[in-house]
């Protein structure tokens, strides 16, 4: 997980049919070079940047839920530390947070089809996982009437090993292709933990941009996870070298592996209208502090 680009981690390290179809690392403080363009190889769900959106430091994507209706307010997602106030501290978990982000929002071939623009951050912390998600001020019918882009569809089923996947960033315009090598009982970094974390194969060595990437499973093209983060160094469990710690304490390193965030928890966490809710049954993500006494 790198610094966010920009500086924002100085405080810690300084149509119905097609709506119905329908993640990086931690970014560098200073501004990587721009890989090359890397297209998407041939998969049984075609995966292009249609839907991805483009931060100032970060990755996107405008995300619908299993069950969100056409005239329900889009939702874009994004990781935790991606959050334009900074990283969320360790146990710290934000909602309903004024905002007025804006995001370029992709085409099929990663030209910009318009500008998003957020009016709160509906939930993000990075505590058990790495998620920012922004409400926005226009309706899915309203932004594909607008810009001819649907959104992607988040994936209420848990990830599977061996599955082809697709990262895809929308700031660096760039598409990584592997696959779920395996999953991580915890992944740690710095003072954060993530549980059962998406491990990658060859092929997705993320870098600084990717960070909110959308991971995509190329067998049905629905967002299985969210990108966040890869080990540069070999370093041990410190700030942009995760460490893979399983149920018994055990530690192991992984240099050069890059690792998601899953996302099939949040569709339960949410109601009628995009409406997060946190008490209903079956949400576990975690809750704010206020709401855990």
């Amino acid at each position: 997980m790198r610094k966010p680009l920009l500086g924002v981690l100085s405080a810690v390290a300084l149509s119905v049919a097609a709506f119905a179809g329908g993640t990086g690392t931690a970014v560098a403080a200073s501004r990587p070079a721009a890989p090359a363009a890397s297209p998407a190889t041939a998969t049984k769900a075609a995966v292009n940047f249609a839907g991805t959106v483009a931060l100032s430091n970060c990755s996107g994507s405008l995300i619908r839920l299993p069950d969100s209706q056409p005239g329900d307010p889009g939702l874009v997602l994004t990781n935790g530390h991606c959050l334009e106030s900074g990283f969320p501290a360790a146990g710290e978990v934000i909602t309903d947070q004024p905002s007025s982000r804006t995001f370029t929002l992709l085409n099929a071939s990663a030209g910009s089809a318009g500008t998003l623009r957020a009016d709160r951050v509906l939930y993000s912390t990075m505590t058990d996982t790495d998620i920012t998600l922004y409400h926005l001020n226009r309706s899915y019918a309203q932004i594909q009437q607008s810009t001819g882009i649907a959104p992607l569809t988040l994936s209420a089923s848990h990830p599977v090993q061996g599955h082809r996947i697709s990262v895809v960033s929308g700031y660096w315009k760039k598409i990584y292709n592997c696959a779920v090598d395996g999953f991580a009982y915890r992944l740690k970094e710095g003072d954060w933990t993530w549980k059962d974390s998406v491990r990658y194969t060859s092929g997705c060595e993320v870098i600084g941009g990717t960070s909110g990437s959308p991971v995509i499973d190329q067998s049905t093209g629905q967002v299985t996870a969210v990108n966040n983060t890869i080990n540069e160094s070999g370093e041990r469990c410190t700030v942009d070298n995760p460490c893979e710690v399983d149920e018994q304490g055990a530690v192991t390193v992984r240099q050069n592996v890059g690792y998601a965030q899953e996302t099939y928890l949040i569709p339960a966490c949410f109601g009628a209208g995009n409406a997060l809710d946190l008490d209903a049954a079956g949400c576990t993500l975690p809750k704010p502090a206020a709401a855990r006494r």
